[in-house]
């Protein structure tokens, strides 16, 4: 039989975790939110009535309690519990925070649970029911105590996302790269969406423009290196070209032209690991790009 579980924050990733959790036969207890009426309907989406606002009501008969609130809530929301003796003495409490550790949880500790983070490396922008599992296939990462870390591992399994373990002290960097990969990925394109624009192609034609060079830049990644995978002036070591872009992004949009460079700057690394430049190449287009070491 799979441990039964309760939800404390029912919006989008505990809800998700509900759903998919009860689907693979493990048992809720309860689920509880700030709002009743989203305890209520994380409740509905499987056939349960066992929901409250009242937080330790529905973490007592749990052997995996979830706290699934926005991050800056975790800490208090897990105390309060505690301090009402919510949290059974052989239960497993989880958050689901990229960037906070398991220690926020400490206060469960005083009821004798075990504590532990599980963080499903994926972005959850909707609010709707889930017809396709998100955890499946994914990176989930897990840290903490290592009885929640050894139950964290198989709840994971069970979902179907793909398990890595990570060290508490260093859980900031692991939050720092998604947020790399996913948030400034964004602020990536919308760098050169405004430029493409710029020159003259239509908004709603921008990104299927760019988008076959996207995945054809990610099918590279995934298949060979990052320094094998980088193409274009920099990797050619094409000063020229790079100093026509400097110029007409200075002229035509310069609010762009320092993220442009930094960007430059910090692809010449990866040129150099390449080893399609020389030392002269990447001098110069760092003085380009206005590497103030390189101009000293």
């Amino acid at each position: 039989m799979k441990p039964s579980f309760s939800i404390v924050g029912c919006g989008r990733v505990g809800t998700a975790l509900a759903k998919f959790l009860s689907k693979v036969g493990y048992i809720p207890t309860g689920f509880a939110s700030k709002s009743l009426s989203s305890a209520k309907r994380a409740a509905a989406l499987i056939g349960s009535t066992n929901f409250t606002d009242v937080l330790w009501e529905a973490t007592k008969k749990a052997d995996i309690v979830f706290i699934t609130t926005p991050d800056g809530a975790i800490e208090e929301v897990c105390k309060s519990i505690a301090d009402k003796n919510g949290f059974n003495s052989d239960s497993i409490v989880l958050h689901c925070s990229g960037a906070l550790t398991s220690e926020i949880l400490l206060s469960a500790k005083t009821c004798g649970a075990s504590i532990g983070s599980l963080h499903p490396l994926q972005s959850f922008a909707s609010t709707t029911e889930y017809n396709i599992n998100p955890f499946s296939g994914i990176v989930t990462s897990v840290e903490g105590d290592k009885k929640a870390v050894d139950a964290a591992k198989l709840i994971v399994e069970d979902l179907d996302s793909v398990c890595i373990s990570i060290k508490t002290d260093t859980k900031i960097l692991y939050h720092a790269s998604a947020v790399v990969a996913s948030n400034y990925l964004v602020t990536l394109l919308d760098l050169s969406l405004n430029l493409i624009c710029q020159a003259g192609v239509p908004a709603k034609d921008a990104f299927k423009g760019l988008k076959p060079l996207i995945e054809g830049t990610l099918s590279n990644i995934e298949n060979m290196s990052i320094p094998d995978a980088l193409t274009g002036p920099i990797a050619r070591g094409d000063v020229q070209t790079i100093e026509n872009h400097l110029s007409e992004i200075g002229s035509k949009t310069p609010n762009l032209l320092p993220l442009y460079k930094t960007l430059g700057l910090h692809t010449i690394e990866i040129a150099k690991a390449k080893k399609t430049i020389t030392d002269s190449t990447a001098k110069r287009l760092k003085e380009l790009f206005g590497d103030s070491i390189s101009q000293k």
